[in-house]
């Protein structure tokens, strides 16, 4: 089924600059959307911008966890590529601590990378989205923000308020065109989850193979998600056919939660 969307539809990723953000920049270029792109380095942006091609638009350095870092970004966006219909609000972090060496540090920075990042971005985004009686906001969540992991309580906590603000949105702006929803991969194959295999490395002395194979364990199909298969769920809720799915927690994780 091919995917459609609006006429000269512009779509911001962030952290873009590789796995899921990478990927569904791509898929979304390659089913014609001009594509902005936002991280906070600026070589991976370039190489994802030149697999864009004739589809990349505006290509900015932005700390999303900055209030005004995130308003001068988006404002630069809109003012190079024009106004953004779709948001998918990708950037973010994972870090593990035992709940009881969990301090206040590791805390703020997991909100503030995962749940206030999201805020800042969306708040400057979806008020022009509702403006003009459309659009799409599409939140990459994690399994995590559908059930419990042990050791990532502050990530755990941050991806569960990603679920609440996407339905609480969703809600909100229901009559006004646009669209809020999530979707949550389980332990997909992205540098995220290759540090998370280098920690039980390091704290185990598995081989990176074991601990790769550990992590793939929890997915009934024994393997890890692709970012590519993330992107094609993101893709379809980004699309004009998704109209009537709002609100909704997807994960793209084989089976490991099973939501509905």
């Amino acid at each position: 089924m091919t995917a459609h969307f609006w006429p000269r539809a512009h779509a911001l990723v962030t952290g873009a600059g590789s796995g899921i953000g990478a990927a569904t920049a791509l898929a979304l270029g390659q089913a014609g959307v001009k594509v902005s792109i936002a991280g906070r380095r600026i070589d991976p942006l370039q190489h994802t911008a030149s697999l864009l091609g004739e589809h990349a638009a505006a290509v900015v350095v932005m700390d999303v966890t900055d209030e005004a870092a995130v308003a001068d970004g988006v404002a630069r966006i809109e003012a190079d590529a024009g106004p953004i219909d779709i948001l998918v609000n990708n950037a973010g972090k994972a870090a593990s601590a035992p709940f009881e060496k969990t301090d206040v540090a590791l805390w703020s920075e997991m909100l503030a990378s995962n749940l206030s990042s999201l805020f800042l971005v969306t708040r400057s985004v979806l008020p022009g989205m509702a403006q003009r009686g459309r659009g799409r906001v599409i939140n990459v969540a994690s399994t995590a923000g559908l059930t419990g992991y042990a050791y990532v309580s502050a990530y755990v906590a941050a991806k569960h308020g990603v679920i609440g603000l996407t339905r609480a949105l969703a809600l909100e702006y229901a009559r006004r065109g646009v669209t809020v929803n999530a979707v949550c991969p389980g332990y997909t194959d992205t540098p995220l989850v290759a540090e998370a295999a280098a920690n039980i490395v390091a704290k185990t002395g598995r081989s990176e193979g074991e601990a790769r194979a550990a992590l793939a364990k929890v997915n009934p199909m024994q393997r890890l998600v692709t970012p590519e298969e993330v992107a094609e769920t993101i893709l379809w809720l980004a699309s004009t056919g998704a109209s009537a799915i709002n609100g909704q927690a997807i994960a793209v994780a084989g089976g490991e939660v099973l939501t509905g």
